[in-house]
């Protein structure tokens, strides 16, 4: 099973998606849940939301709807050089802290840090934006988790976690001003529940960058080339953190463009991932 967020008719709501088709959610069913994160949060996010399904509604063709990022109030976390190919491009960006991202990739602590608030967050077909001080600039396709306050992972969506790699590169303490700025992650188009996501090692992630309607760009890896699990990024994230609404983690990227590319504006990002669906962005500037 999958949730949507949508805008219709000017009113944001939730559905269930079933082969492509939405079934609308009444919230009004159930004084005590607000958002898609109440779902979320639920002993039983499937069943709570069946109970909340208007089935007297006419269902309707996600393709056809104008979806939101599926994000509430939540924080949203990253994981940074889960994946090999990740370390070595951050190795490339700075000579100088080449030996703390080998020793990070190796370490039995991750690198977590704090991405977006909820307003910095994009949904499908809405810009995502480089920083107008970056030349080096890049998507990172990922898995995110969707994660409850009780840190038990409740779904799975698409997140691209926009990096300016020069302004990271000139020095790891400028990483907070490479990733954290307006429109600089973006999330959708559906939540996957964990009963319908496939096995890690059936999972594909594919990356397309397109400029002027002709890829540029075009890579691939597969979950199960994480050096690390997702329920130890959890786990490592909820020590001596607490998430009243929850929390949102994107998991690291195993695909990065050469050195010598760059994102412009106009560019198109895609991003697949087997079991949720595709996440397309248009790429501004400044």
């Amino acid at each position: 099973m999958q949730l949507c967020k949508i805008l219709d008719q000017g009113a944001i709501r939730l559905g269930i998606v079933r082969d492509g088709f939405v079934v609308p959610i009444d919230l009004r069913r159930d004084p005590l849940i607000a958002g898609l994160g109440d779902i979320l949060a639920a002993p039983d996010p499937m069943e709570q939301a069946m109970k909340l399904a208007d089935v007297e509604q006419t269902t309707f063709p996600l393709s056809g709807a104008h979806s939101l990022a599926p994000i509430d109030r939540q924080d949203v976390w990253a994981a940074g050089v889960t994946y090999k190919r990740s370390k070595v491009a951050r190795e490339s960006e700075s000579a100088s802290a080449a030996s703390f991202y080998d020793k990070v990739y190796t370490a039995p602590r991750p690198e977590l840090f704090f991405k977006a608030t909820p307003e910095r967050v994009v949904g499908p077909g809405t810009p995502v934006r480089i920083r107008q001080d970056s030349k080096w600039s890049v998507p990172e396709p990922e898995l995110a988790l969707f994660v409850s306050p009780d840190m038990r992972i409740v779904g799975y969506t698409i997140g691209n976690d926009m990096s300016a790699r020069d302004i990271e590169g000139e020095n790891p303490l400028y990483l907070p001003q490479a990733k954290l700025y307006n429109q600089s992650c973006a999330l959708g188009p559906v939540v996957t529940l964990p009963s319908a996501f496939p096995p890690a090692d059936r999972v594909e992630i594919k990356l397309t960058i397109e400029r002027n309607r002709a890829p540029v760009f075009q890579g691939a890896t597969k979950l199960g080339e994480m050096a690390r699990s997702l329920p130890s990024l959890v786990e490592w994230l909820g020590r001596d953190n607490s998430f009243p609404h929850g929390a949102i983690l994107l998991t690291g990227t195993g695909i990065v463009p050469p050195d010598n590319f760059s994102l412009q504006h106009g560019d198109k990002v895609s991003i697949e991932i087997t079991g949720i669906g595709k996440l397309v962005n248009p790429v501004v500037q400044g």
